[in-house]
């Protein structure tokens, strides 16, 4: 039985959602999981964890900056454990998308960071109108038509293949 820590930067909730079926899997999966928000300034001791997952949502082509923040300061840790990093946007419910190798986003992040996590995933997340502000639906709209996508303000749609989640919650069994 490990101990697993999940750590998540999430903007509208739905990367929250993704890492509860996470610890779901895991669990089942007869290991124990910790679910924290990444927080820079955090009390959560990963040292004590025997694997670390992180997973964050990409809003307007970046993480929270708190994520890269997070993984600068404790990159020594975690290339010291099994690892995993997933990361939720929409872009990945475009074919091919949804692959690491394939996301732009993501490419652009591991770029960017000292770390390079073991294990990989990229979650299409969810479009989600009604929450936004009024900025945010008018911003996402505008991308949504770019890209061919809904732009109805009233849409509400889960893109995420919930079965690759749930395979990617039993690679990380397998670490």
């Amino acid at each position: 039985m490990a101990n697993i820590l999940i750590l998540y930067s999430t903007t509208d909730g739905h990367t929250l959602e993704i890492c509860h079926r996470l610890k779901q899997i895991i669990e089942q999966n007869e290991n124990h999981v910790s679910l924290h928000p990444i927080d820079v300034e955090s009390n959560v001791d990963i040292r004590s964890f025997d694997k670390i997952v992180l997973g964050a949502s990409i809003r307007y082509g970046k993480h929270n900056k708190q994520v890269y923040e997070f993984i600068k300061r404790r990159v020594h840790i975690l290339e010291r454990k099994p690892n995993a990093f997933f990361s939720v946007s929409l872009v990945a419910r475009k074919p091919g998308k949804n692959q690491p190798e394939n996301n732009p986003y993501f490419k652009k992040f591991l770029k960017q960071i000292p770390w390079q996590p073991r294990r990989l995933a990229a979650f299409a997340g969810k479009l989600n109108y009604p929450i936004y502000g009024f900025w945010d639906r008018q911003i996402i709209r505008f991308i949504m038509w770019m890209t061919k996508g809904p732009t109805n303000p009233e849409t509400v749609v889960d893109y995420t293949d919930w079965g690759q989640v749930e395979s990617f919650g039993r690679q990380i069994c397998q670490m």
